[in-house]
């Protein structure tokens, strides 16, 4: 059971999307991150097939968690993810998520992740009604909101979810069902004020506020996101 994510509401939870790294400099960058006070790295995994897109395998993962302390936050952009879970259960990540759309059966999938150890999360799409996830706030640990559609870097933040967000929060609170809300996809400064408004409690942040041409370095960057959601 996941009724509560208790003290972890209280301060906003960054997540780098190490998919928009650098990947030739991949250890430098995972040393900058961590000295900027990442809280979590977001690791996409897909497979071609849920999305038009293929990245990170669990050898790739598997460098990335010899080469830092950080937790991992292992989404599994996929079809058939029980499938995918055995993969990556060896590596010990904070979270795996998978996406609401692509299991037929999201309690048995939740059940595996949890037998492995690890802290379950379900993923909706921007077009997926959100009430689809409302059978599995129980036994979730978080709900990844995608806030833009998986696949690919650089996409507009896509404002219908918000009220999504903010039926979610609602919906929790009246079951006391509270998993945590992450928010996937264009997070910067003023979308991570909005989404945090509605609810949300960890930013994944990519191209928009971390990665790109902003001359600011890494701690400085992560500075403002955090003080964007409130923190």
């Amino acid at each position: 059971m996941a009724c509560t994510a208790g003290d972890e509401r209280m301060n906003p939870i960054i997540a780098a999307s190490i998919m928009c790294a650098d990947p030739l400099h991949l250890g430098d960058e995972l040393r900058k991150l961590q000295d900027a006070g990442v809280d979590l790295l977001h690791c996409d995994v897909m497979d071609g097939r849920f999305v038009p897109n293929l990245a990170m395998g669990p050898y790739v993962l598997a460098a990335v968690k010899e080469a830092t302390d950080l937790p991992l936050d292992i989404h599994l952009a996929t079809e058939h993810p029980s499938q995918f879970v055995p993969l990556f259960a060896p590596l010990h990540p904070e979270y795996i998520s998978f996406h609401v759309e692509a299991a037929e059966n999201p309690e048995r999938v939740m059940d595996q992740i949890r037998r492995a150890g690890i802290k379950p999360a379900i993923a909706v799409s921007p077009l997926t009604d959100v009430a689809s996830v409302y059978p599995y706030l129980d036994s979730a640990a978080m709900v990844l909101m995608m806030t833009v559609y998986p696949g690919f870097a650089g996409q507009p933040f896509q404002e219908p979810v918000i009220d999504k967000i903010a039926r979610l929060s609602e919906r929790m609170s009246q079951t006391g069902c509270e998993p945590l809300i992450e928010v996937d996809g264009n997070i910067y400064e003023e979308t991570a004020r909005k989404t945090r408004e509605a609810g949300a409690d960890v930013f994944v942040v990519g191209t928009a506020a971390l990665f790109n041409r902003n001359p600011l370095l890494y701690p400085e960057k992560i500075a403002r996101i955090r003080e964007a959601a409130g923190g």
